[in-house]
């Protein structure tokens, strides 16, 4: 028997429970990737991350993402949680403020700073999005299954970062809380073009303490609802820049997610014309250790 040091950390909150937990193994050398899956799979979340040793130069660390029934090239709240877990056992340090995270998406710069109120943000660089527009056909398909309408004139789009998201664009936040979407039609489409899952997004009326509220629907990778998603704001931030629409919604916001699940998640999108950021903050709610055969 081996044990690992193992960390659960709830991502985009500062109170415990009320994020997106990652599981993040502190050393996995030597597993297999079967290992790995079968590991993510026993714990069920929507992500499980494995600490490997670094193999690109400039990398502080080299990660690995599962998911339940598979991997990801790249993942956000696994990303921060990561860094997170990481900088608290004192495994990295950051430098001038900055990490850099070895994943199958290629080399992710970070940032780590400190609040006024001494709360801890970090921050990912998204990989560069690409942006493609559902073809007619696909797009009925997605308005059946998530059974709500669009808002009006905007198309939705496939955004590549790593993930695939499909995201849709809703009227409102209250159309995203009541929309109920058909997951088995949902799972079949996604697997059918190889999506990670759907985000659905739309704002809150002025004077709300968030901007915009999300949902993401991953059926396809076992987690039918997403918590709080990375990776998901950040799509959907490359489609507000790639549909024209990121002057409107502000180049710099809050997004609020996790609310039909009972999280309470919080999230920070800053957007540029070459870069999009996802911030949020981490808490370490399990810290211990995982006994492998």
């Amino acid at each position: 028997m081996k044990t690992v040091p193992l960390k659960t950390v709830d991502v985009f909150t500062s109170t415990p429970f009320k994020g997106n937990p990652v599981a993040v193994m502190l050393d996995a050398a030597g597993l297999s990737t079967a290992q790995m899956q079968q590991i993510a799979n026993w714990t069920n979340l929507s992500e499980t991350t494995f600490v490997l040793p670094v193999t690109a130069l400039g990398a502080d660390y080299h990660v690995r993402i599962f998911t339940p029934g598979g991997e990801l090239p790249f993942a956000g709240h696994p990303t921060i949680g990561t860094a997170h877990a990481l900088l608290e056992a004192g495994m990295v340090t950051a430098r001038d403020g900055a990490l850099v995270q070895q994943c199958a998406a290629g080399l992710v710069r970070l940032t780590v700073e400190s609040a006024p109120d001494g709360a801890q943000w970090i921050a990912f660089d998204l990989p560069t999005p690409t942006c493609t527009a559902l073809d007619a056909g696909q797009a009925d398909e997605l308005h059946a299954i998530l059974n709500t309408p669009l808002a009006q004139g905007a198309s939705p789009h496939l955004v590549e970062v790593g993930a695939r998201w499909v995201v849709a664009q809703l009227p409102s936040a209250e159309a995203v809380l009541e929309c109920a979407p058909d997951f088995a039609r949902m799972k079949a489409q996604d697997i059918k073009g190889r999506h990670t899952g759907v985000v659905i997004f739309g704002p809150h009326a002025a004077g709300a303490a968030t901007h915009i509220e999300v949902r993401a629907f991953a059926p396809a990778h076992g987690i039918n609802e997403d918590p709080v998603c990375g990776s998901g704001n950040g799509s959907l931030a490359a489609y507000l820049r790639h549909t024209g629409q990121a002057d409107a919604f502000g180049r710099e916001f809050l997004a609020s997610q996790g609310a039909r699940v009972g999280r309470a998640g919080i999230l920070k999108l800053s957007t540029g014309d070459k870069l999009i950021r996802v911030g949020g903050n981490a808490i370490t709610c399990v810290d211990g250790t995982i006994t492998l055969p």
